[in-house]
């Protein structure tokens, strides 16, 4: 512990002072970015400035501009470094603005990285697409392989080693202690998109992580209303690389989104514990549907270093521990007429390009969150025409399962023909760039 370096919020107080400080997630996220001083605001104020007065040339102000710092983004900042008793974190607009800030303050033309070919589809197009094209080599693991992690890495070249656990969206999870030291031994760093389970139920820099990655947008805002990023670290020098390159691309998160997200946060343990829970006990009953193909929930690993691994990893008490998110096959000759019949018979849940948030939310990945991802990559990754994505709400669970028996019994219509659909699941890379409602209307 004894991380941290504590910082004014800009509104006249520290709100992470000695007496202010807490161990316990929950106690962290109830408190974050309320004032304690006398006649100070308890809920952190919007400061919508873009600029802030200077006492005279020379001056110092800690807030000068808002694409540089803003007090409302301070707070969220200090929040969020609190829960992982890191030295800061610096915010962004989005996820994406958070990662591409990332590559650039570690990666430069003639480096090697290393990354997970299970993470976020936009996370592979940055790298791929992006990054590529400026010289950055990259190599795509099995990165619940910790050999394959170590074999990928190049002494000398690799400078980032990036995983995402559990992966977007098979769930697959990663020795986060076996990745950093296979990441030590060229000198790289280790960054994890903890974006899935947030800290309340992991901690990746306890276990050797350099950087957190966050969405924000999910789980830590929670409803749907504000897009955000976050990278939180213990090393100050790498948080003053982030903080130089986020001032030099203006990649900051607005305040009002900062805002946002720091209300959201207050209820974080809360939300993610029930949904967690709930999660649970729908991937048990899909688990029980002869429909269904595989079930993915890190509650029901793939075998034993995968539940060796969640043991380690995963933070809390037993049935709340291992995420809102399950992930099921629908197989068959076809696939993706079959997830699209399931899509579309839903009536609670709501087919997004989303998780997290309050409301239960389906997403078909093949067609929406990774349709720019290559062909061949997406089916390395095991996202496959019948693969969809359930992030899990706070709805009643009885009401959850009964909306996705509604899907399955489509899906199971659509398998044997009585929908009328057609298309085999070997037509995606053609379908790739369909949009969701051309898929599932």
């Amino acid at each position: 512990m004894g991380h941290r370096t504590l910082s004014s919020n800009g509104f006249g107080t520290t709100t992470s002072t000695a007496t202010a400080r807490h161990s316990d997630a929950a106690t962290i996220c109830a408190h974050a970015g309320i004032g304690s001083g006398d006649g100070q605001p308890l809920v952190t104020p919007l400061c919508a400035s873009t600029t802030f007065c200077r006492d005279g040339v020379g001056s110092q102000a800690e807030h000068q501009y808002s694409r540089v710092s803003n007090p409302t983004v301070a707070a969220l900042e200090d929040a969020l470094a609190q829960l992982e008793d890191a030295a800061g974190s610096v915010c962004f607009g989005s996820g994406l603005a958070a990662e591409t800030a990332l590559f650039l303050a570690t990666l430069r033309s003639g480096d090697h990285a290393v990354c997970a070919r299970s993470v976020y589809g936009g996370t592979t197009r940055l790298i791929r697409e992006i990054f590529g094209h400026l010289g950055v080599e990259s190599t795509f693991v099995d990165a619940t392989d910790a050999k394959a992690i170590e074999e990928a890495v190049i002494p000398g070249r690799t400078k980032l080693v990036f995983v995402e656990t559990p992966a977007n969206p098979t769930l697959e999870l990663t020795d986060i202690r076996a990745a950093a030291r296979a990441a030590r031994q060229s000198g790289a760093l280790l960054a994890v998109d903890n974006t899935f389970l947030t800290s309340v139920l992991q901690k990746p820099l306890d276990l050797g992580a350099d950087v957190s990655v966050y969405s924000t947008t999910k789980f830590i805002e929670g409803h749907s209303v504000a897009t955000g990023g976050a990278l939180v670290s213990r090393d100050p020098a790498l948080l003053e690389k982030l903080r130089f390159t986020r001032k030099c691309t203006g990649g900051i998160q607005a305040p009002f989104n900062a805002w946002e997200t720091l209300r959201g946060l207050k209820t974080l343990a809360l939300r993610v514990q029930r949904q967690s829970a709930t999660a649970e006990r729908v991937a048990a009953w899909l688990a029980e549907r002869s429909e269904i193909g595989v079930v993915y929930h890190p509650s029901r690993p793939r075998d034993v270093a995968q539940r060796a691994i969640a043991d380690r990893q995963h933070l809390g008490a037993k049935g709340s521990r291992h995420g809102a998110v399950v992930t099921i096959e629908l197989g068959g000759e076809y696939a993706l007429a079959t997830a699209a019949a399931f899509c579309r018979a839903l009536k609670l849940c709501r087919l997004v390009e989303h998780v997290g948030s309050t409301e239960t939310l389906v997403t078909h990945p093949a067609t929406m969150t990774h349709a720019d991802v290559p062909p061949e990559q997406r089916a390395a990754a095991g996202v496959s025409d019948g693969l969809v994505r359930i992030s899990v709400g706070l709805e009643e669970p009885d009401e959850i399962i009964a909306d996705l028996a509604r899907g399955i019994d489509a899906a199971r219509a659509a398998a044997t023909g009585r929908s009328g659909e057609t298309g085999r699941s070997g037509d995606a890379s053609s379908r790739q760039r369909r949009s969701p409602a051309e898929v599932c209307a």
